[in-house]
């Protein structure tokens, strides 16, 4: 038996309360997170951070997200940003679906000229998307192996990463 082909798009204004059920279902499935996801999507969607938002869909209805937002680098070099929270629904989960938005994403930000993209998260993972764990980039409180970065360009740049603080406010 096969299975319905997904698609990706971008977030439309309607997506919200789809897009918060799948981010809460994925979390709550997970060990991972705060189970405050939902909240720093919707925060940064109100504050106008969210630079790339793409939802995977079948039939219409959402079944996977991705978010990426600006964050900030001490040494105060611009067109970095960071990926996540990522989502799936856990019945789509291990079908390509991430893999699928997680490289939507990245394409979008090469196209727009991004220095740059950070991600914490498992690194078998997202090394496949180029992720490596960078000693010029690090995150407070973070184990180094889990936090990386995608060199977009050939900007240098490093120092301590900041995300935007709708991430703190989940917590």
């Amino acid at each position: 038996m096969s299975l319905p082909a997904f698609t990706i798009r971008p977030e439309a204004a309607a997506d919200g309360e789809a897009i918060a059920r799948v981010i809460q279902a994925a979390f709550d499935a997970s060990e991972y997170g705060n189970h405050g996801e939902h909240q720093i999507v919707a925060t940064l969607r109100q504050r106008g951070a969210l630079t790339v938002s793409l939802v995977a869909e079948v039939a219409e209805a959402v079944i996977g997200h991705v978010a990426i937002s600006p964050v900030s680098l001490s040494d105060q070099s611009p067109g970095w940003y960071g990926l996540g929270p990522l989502s799936v629904a856990p019945e789509w989960q291990r079908r390509g679906v991430g893999a699928g938005l997680t490289a939507a994403a990245l394409e979008a930000l090469t196209q727009s000229g991004a220095a740059g993209c950070v991600v914490l998260g498992d690194p078998g993972y997202y090394g496949r998307f180029g992720f490596v764990a960078d000693a010029d980039l690090t995150l407070d409180g973070v184990p180094p192996q889990y936090f990386q970065a995608l060199r977009l360009s050939d900007a240098r740049a490093a120092g301590e990463v900041r995300h935007h603080p709708a991430f703190a406010a989940s917590d």
